[in-house]
This record gives C-alpha cells, sequence and structure tokens, in this order.
C-alpha cells in the first residue's frame, strides 16, 4: 500500500535524525519537497550552507552538477541525489573535450565556467561563477576577453553587462526552460495584466535570451530575485522568467504580492525527478552516492577558490 504524504514526511524525519543528515532544496523543486527541506535555496547557496551543518550526509533535492557542488565543497560527507536521472540539460552540453579544443584555439583566454557544469569540467576552469556573479567575476579578471560556459545566454549577459568581449563555450549552450520566455508574450501579458489596473513589474533570470532581458524591469538569479522581491510594496504583480516552481519559494516569502509566471510551461522536467518516495528510498539505502574523482575535486575546488579570492569573499569558503 502507497503511504501517505504525512506518512513519508514522518519517514523521512525520522531517517534523518538516524542518519544525521541535511536535505537541501533547490528553488525549483516541486513544494512538497521543499517543504521538508532544512534549508531552499539555489545551488551555491545550498552547498556552503552544508557546510556550516554538523551534519554527515546531505541529501540533495535538484539536478546532479549540483549534488556534485555539495561533493566538491563537503568532500568529507556523503552526499545523495535521490534520482540519477535529474541530469542538467545545460550542464550535459559541455565536454572535456570541447574545453581542451577551446584551450588549443585560445591559450591566453581565461576560462570561466557556470556553476551550472560537470565537475569534470570545473575541474579545467581558472574561475566558477553563478548567476549572481557572473558579470563581477568577468569584470574582475584582469583581461579583455574572457571565456563563460556552459550558457552562451548568461555569456552575453556578462558581455553587456561589463563591456568586456566574453566567448561562449560552446557557442549554444542553453537551458530549455529559460529557451521558452518571447519578448512578444511577455509585453502581451503585462499589457493585459495592466489594463485591469495591475502595477506590473517584470523579473528575468540571466539565463533568458538577451531579447527578454532589455525589457525586465530587474535581472538576477533565484537568490537576488528573492531579495528583490522581499523590497517590493504589497501593491504589485510580479511577472517571473524562470522555471515556473520559484514561484512557490516566491509565495511562501511575500504571500501579500501576486505572482504570475511569464509563461506556465517553463517546467524543467529534470528538477521534478525527485519525489518524497524516492527521498525515503535514498536515505533509507544510501542510494545514489555522488562520487567523484579526488583529483577532480581538489582541481574544481581550487578554481572555486580563486573566484572567492577575486571577489574578495575567500573568508566564506573555508579551505580544506
Amino acid at each position: 500500500m502507497r503511504k501517505s504524504i504525512n506518512e513519508l514526511i514522518e519517514e523521512i524525519r525520522k531517517l534523518k535524525r538516524e542518519l544525521n543528515a541535511v536535505i537541501l532544496a533547490h528553488n525549483y523543486q516541486p513544494q512538497e519537497v521543499q517543504e521538508i527541506a532544512d534549508f531552499v535555496g539555489d545551488s551555491l547557496e545550498l552547498s556552503i550552507q552544508a557546510m556550516s551543518t554538523d551534519a554527515k550526509v546531505i541529501l540533495f533535492a535538484g539536478v546532479d552538477f549540483m549534488a556534485e557542488q555539495a561533493k566538491i565543497l563537503n568532500p568529507e560527507k556523503i552526499v545523495l541525489i535521490p534520482d540519477k536521472q535529474a541530469r542538467c540539460h545545460m550542464a550535459n552540453m559541455l565536454t572535456v573535450d570541447q574545453i581542451r579544443k577551446f584551450r588549443e584555439r585560445h591559450p591566453e583566454v581565461p576560462l570561466v565556467l557556470y556553476v551550472n557544469s560537470l565537475a569534470e569540467c570545473k575541474a579545467y576552469a581558472d574561475y566558477v561563477c553563478t548567476s549572481a556573479n557572473a558579470a563581477d567575476v568577468v569584470k574582475a579578471i584582469d583581461a579583455e576577453v574572457v571565456a563563460l560556459g556552459p550558457d552562451a545566454n548568461l555569456a552575453a549577459y556578462a558581455e553587456w553587462r561589463t563591456g568586456k568581449r566574453v566567448l561562449p563555450v560552446p557557442e549554444c549552450g542553453h537551458c530549455y526552460v529559460h529557451k521558452l520566455f518571447r519578448p512578444d508574450a511577455v509585453r502581451e501579458l503585462v499589457d493585459e495584466l495592466r489594463s485591469r489596473g495591475e502595477n506590473v513589474v517584470f523579473i528575468a533570470h540571466p539565463e533568458c535570451d538577451m531579447d527578454v532581458l532589455k525589457i525586465a524591469d530587474y535581472v538576477g538569479s533565484t537568490s537576488q530575485m528573492l531579495k528583490f522581491v522581499k523590497n517590493l510594496p504589497s501593491n504589485i504583480t510580479v511577472v517571473y522568467a524562470t522555471e515556473v516552481d520559484m514561484g512557490v519559494r516566491f509565495r511562501k516569502e511575500r504571500p501579500d504580492i501576486k505572482f504570475v509566471p511569464a509563461n506556465p510551461w517553463a517546467y524543467c522536467i529534470y528538477m521534478k525527478q525527485h519525489t518524497l518516495e524516492k527521498i525515503v528510498r535514498a536515505l533509507r539505502e544510501k542510494r545514489h552516492v555522488v562520487e567523484l574523482d579526488h583529483a577532480v575535486m581538489k582541481k574544481a575546488r581550487e578554481a572555486i577558490i580563486r573566484t572567492f579570492e577575486l571577489l574578495g569573499i575567500v573568508d566564506k569558503l573555508p579551505r580544506r
């Protein structure tokens, strides 16, 4: 007989106590997963958060690169992912072979890799950025030409923000969810809401196409979006261009504000692989342990530390 949601939640809590485990859930997870998590946030926020806990086991409800990132930053801990099929479409567009070929053609160009990349690729990076600090990282590097991958849209955004030339690696890397937004559709939605007398603000994630970003009132990562909406007055309607379940987090933080997805079909099937049943199984059986080569973890971690040093915030990431 299938267990009820309440029974599953109680079993998860019991297993967490027994294993000294912590559950991390990305902002794009479904509501029931966000509600049983100890921490909800973006990928780097969550990995760093885990470093400040005494937990021996980390269960990461997110996609593959996020669980890898947690392992890189917490090498002594057991990291679990409930479903191994939760793979990031964008992260898997970049391979080590592509990086090597790029290095051969552009040996002097610094390479920044988005956190949305696999660990084996991060090991070849000079720096590792997030969507929140990509432009800051590019700006701080002492070079007029910088490479950034695997998201070509984030590379274009960093170029727009800094005035430097930013080469995308690969040229067409993208998040399929953030490709679903179109400026004309956004304008039509905003105009319709305003015709009803609503005071509309449009916010967008930098993984969106540039023609969408240029019409946004605010552009930011999921964590930056959250900070932005926390400071809005109650009489605002927020149209948001990112994964639809970011609305779960928005509404929890600001239940007094109306949130409307710019595209209700902006749905990441990979983020939705995790269920309460799979979380129970992963904890009970220590199922789907994230294992990474020690040399890869060391090199990837060095790139992350180098980035924190570049931004002057290395004290937030203790060395091991």
